[in-house]
């Protein structure tokens, strides 16, 4: 991938650990670079959103989610997590992310 193609990222609520407000299993959030696609996104959080901001551009321009530290292996997927930790610390809980890049 040369950072010149543009891709969509589908961002997936995978795990819950503890207590989260704002999200449940399987809940998405769509980001069409430079917009959310909120038509398409269940809810946003801001601890979240603030997780995944800084590798949105990267990833929607094709940079590797191994060579970004978000997977182990080359491919479309890699995974973010919440930066709430939860109990005993807050009252919320962390919530583990799948992202999946389509072309777009």
């Amino acid at each position: 991938m040369n950072g010149e193609e543009k891709y969509r990222l589908v961002i997936t609520v995978k795990e819950i650990r503890g207590n989260c407000q704002v999200f449940k299993v399987g809940d998405r959030i769509v980001v069409e670079s430079p917009k959310v696609a909120v038509e398409k996104t269940n809810s946003i959080c801001i601890h979240a959103f603030g997780c995944v901001l800084s590798m949105i551009v990267p990833l929607s321009r094709g940079i590797s989610f191994k060579q970004l530290g978000l997977a182990t292996e080359e491919g479309e997927k890699g995974y973010i997590q919440c930066l709430d930790p939860g109990k005993p610390y807050t009252d919320g809980g962390t919530v583990l992310f799948e992202i999946e890049r389509e072309r777009i």
